[in-house]
C-alpha cells in the first residue's frame, strides 16, 4: 500500500531513491508515540541510508534542519556532535537531515566543525533530503510549512524523534524556526525511557540520574516493597523510590 506513492525517479548520482508523486494531507502516514517509524532510503554524508538498517539494534536520534549554513542550525548540529560520546554510551546513534544535497553538508560540517568542535572531526551522517520526502514523511513541519513542500520555504523542518531498537518511536518534538533546540533536554529523556523500560518506573518533573523514581499506581504496595524494598508514600497515588 505505502508503495503505492512512490515512482520512480531518475537521479543524478548512482544513488537510486524513490520520490512521492505528491505531498498530500490525507495519505500522510499518521506517526504516534508507539507507531513503528517508516523505512527510507536517502542518501548521506556516510553514503546511502537505509534507515531500519541503519537502526539495528541501537536507540536512535533523528533531527531535522531546514537548510544548510543556518545560524541556529549550525549550534544544535554542533552541539549534538560535542555529546556524542554520551549517546553512544547509552547505545544511541545520531543522525541529521537537512533539506539540502549531501555535497552542500559536506561543506557546512567543515563550518560546524569549526565552530562548535574546535577543528575536531564530525562524525555522525546528515540525510540529504533535497526533495523534502523524509521530512513529509515523518511531518517535520507546521501547517504553512507543509503548504510550501512542494517548493516554496520551509523554516520549520526542526523536529527531533527518539526511536527505540524495536523502531518504535518514544519521543517527537517539533521546534519553530526561532527556538533552538536543547541538547541536553533529549539526553535526559533518553536516560529516563531506558530506566523506565528496565525498572518499571517512571520519572518525575525535571528527573535526572541518580534522583528517586516514581512506582507506576498500577504496582501495589506489596509488589512495590517486593520489587523495589523502601519507598515514600506522598499520596496513595504518588510514592517515590530509588533505582
Amino acid at each position: 500500500m505505502f508503495s503505492r506513492q512512490f515512482a520512480r525517479l531518475s537521479t543524478r548520482s548512482t544513488l537510486s531513491f524513490q520520490r512521492f508523486i505528491t505531498f498530500d494531507a490525507a495519505s500522510q502516514p499518521r506517526l504516534r508515540i508507539g507507531s513503528t517509524v517508516p523505512n527510507f532510503k536517502a542518501p548521506s554524508t556516510a553514503g546511502e541510508i537505509d534507515f531500519h538498517k541503519f537502526i539495528g539494534d541501537s536507540w536512535v536520534v533523528l533531527f531535522s534542519h531546514p537548510a544548510d549554513f543556518t545560524p541556529v542550525c549550525t549550534t544544535e548540529l554542533g552541539a549534538f556532535a560535542k555529546l556524542k560520546p554520551e549517546f553512544d554510551a547509552r547505545n544511541v546513534k545520531l543522525i541529521g537531515l537537512s533539506a539540502e544535497g549531501v555535497d552542500k553538508h559536506n561543506s557546512w560540517i567543515k563550518d560546524i566543525e569549526e565552530v562548535a568542535l574546535d577543528n575536531k572531526p564530525f562524525t555522525y551522517p546528515i540525510i540529504g533530503d533535497e526533495s523534502r520526502e523524509v521530512s513529509y514523511l515523518f511531518d517535520m513541519v507546521d501547517e504553512e510549512g507543509f503548504k510550501n513542500l512542494n517548493g516554496g520555504i520551509v523554516q520549520t523542518i526542526r523536529s527531533v524523534f527518539v526511536i527505540d531498537p524495536a523502531k518504535k518511536i518514544r519521543l517527537t518534538l517539533t521546534y519553530p524556526a526561532s527556538c533552538g533546540r536543547n541538547s541536553a533536554e533529549v539526553l535526559r529523556v533518553i536516560d529516563s525511557l531506558q530506566t523506565a523500560d528496565k525498572k518499571g518506573v517512571v520519572t518525575p518533573i525535571d528527573w535526572t540520574v541518580g534522583q528517586d523514581v516514581i512506582i507506576p499506581p498500577s504496582v501495589s504496595n506489596e509488589a512495590a516493597k517486593e520489587k523495589f524494598g523502601d519507598f515514600k508514600e506522598v499520596k496513595p497515588y504518588l510514592r517515590f523510590t530509588k533505582v
